[in-house]
């Protein structure tokens, strides 16, 4: 009895995973949400039970490296955008800190709010307090946001076709 049990929890196990990680991707709109850590977690897990046979190492190791491109997407997407725009490394590492340390003392969603008013502040005044200087420079950041998303959520995409890929018997 137990035995029809646990296959029947086996075959069930990488779809239970499946959901979990489109619940990662999904996630990915909130934008502290670390949906693209979900989805590695899910590999994870199924490598973990499933054994990390000679195989599984040819889509594990990918699915890490798209996770560390996609966790690292943020701060560079969004760093490049705001000094396209005008920012200098200054303000941009400036705002960096303060994000993160806003992140850590209070919440993510603080650090997500801090970003761009630090960097509004901090460009009002390396740009002699001009307001419109320090706007359009916020305003790329906030464009690096958009597009740190979209790269983001499309790696993410990727991430899952891999483990498709490997749980449906793939390579």
């Amino acid at each position: 009895m137990f035995e029809g049990f646990a296959h029947a929890l086996g075959l069930a196990f990488p779809w239970f995973l499946l959901v979990i990680m489109g619940l990662g991707l999904f996630g990915l709109i909130v934008p502290v949400f670390p949906g693209n850590t979900v989805i590695w977690a899910g590999a994870l897990a199924y490598g973990l039970v499933d054994g990390f046979n000679g195989r599984a190492w040819w889509f594990f190791i990918p699915i890490t490296l798209l996770t560390v491109v996609a966790l690292a997407a943020d701060n560079v997407l969004m760093g490049a955008k705001a000094k396209q725009a005008g920012a200098s490394w200054l303000s941009i590492g400036i705002t960096l800190v303060a994000a993160f340390a806003a992140s850590i003392i209070l919440t993510p969603f603080a650090g997500l709010a801090a970003a761009p008013l630090t960097l509004f502040i901090a460009e009002f005044f390396q740009q002699d307090r001009d307001s419109k200087k320090a706007w359009e420079t916020t305003r790329g950041l906030m464009l690096g946001c958009g597009w740190a998303f979209v790269a983001r959520f499309s790696l993410g995409l990727v991430t899952i076709g891999l483990y498709l890929w490997w749980v449906l018997g793939g390579g």
